[in-house]
């Protein structure tokens, strides 16, 4: 039987695609993420704020280098998009965008970001979930994207807000931190925006 409901992006179509890089007005540029850069994935997963807003497990640099073939094969299954933010000229990352719980049959996804210490304070973030966000709707043919934080987090809530994302409302008690449950503020974008 067919399902009377299309997908809205179709199977294949991510996996035919490049993932592509982007030069950010900030100076960094979005690329895929490299074997050389382990080190800054292993920093980043140390770095506290990271931990606290993210819960990664701690990694070793041989670990790191297998998240990152990870996120490749991601990428050729359309699991997850994730790039690195790293300096335009080149060099070891300083943060990670990237777009995961894809549902390309529904059209929707979730924007994740974080930056190293590095990385901060220069629009980075914000330009890179712009740049992505674009990506998604015009070149994948998504129809919605969100993005969740703790409401103990307003960097996040700023980054969303910059981005385009508005404030859609509040999940009670949404995700568990080392410090206890907190609530999430919901944003969203649609296509057609």
């Amino acid at each position: 039987m067919t399902d009377p409901i299309p997908a809205v992006v179709p199977s294949g179509r991510m996996a035919a695609l490049a993932q592509p890089s982007y030069a950010l007005p900030c100076g960094k540029r979005l690329r895929p993420w490299e074997p050389y850069d382990a080190p800054a994935l292993v920093a980043a997963y140390a770095d506290p704020d990271i931990r606290h807003w993210n819960r990664p497990d701690p990694l070793t640099e041989d670990r790191a280098v297998t998240r990152i073939a990870r996120w490749r094969e991601r990428w050729q299954t359309e699991r997850a998009a994730v790039w690195a933010v790293a300096p335009a000229g080149g060099g070891v990352a300083v943060g990670l965008i990237g777009l995961a719980d894809l549902d390309l049959r529904g059209g929707s996804g979730e924007i994740m970001y974080w930056l190293l210490p590095a990385g901060r304070g220069t629009g980075a973030t914000a330009e890179g979930v712009a740049a992505v966000t674009r990506w998604a709707f015009e070149d994948l043919g998504l129809h919605r994207l969100r993005i969740t934080h703790s409401v103990s987090n307003p960097a996040s809530c700023r980054v969303a807000t910059k981005a385009g994302y508005p404030l859609e409302g509040t999940l009670r008690g949404a995700l568990l931190h080392t410090d206890g449950w907190h609530d999430e503020h919901l944003h969203a974008r649609l296509s057609s925006d």
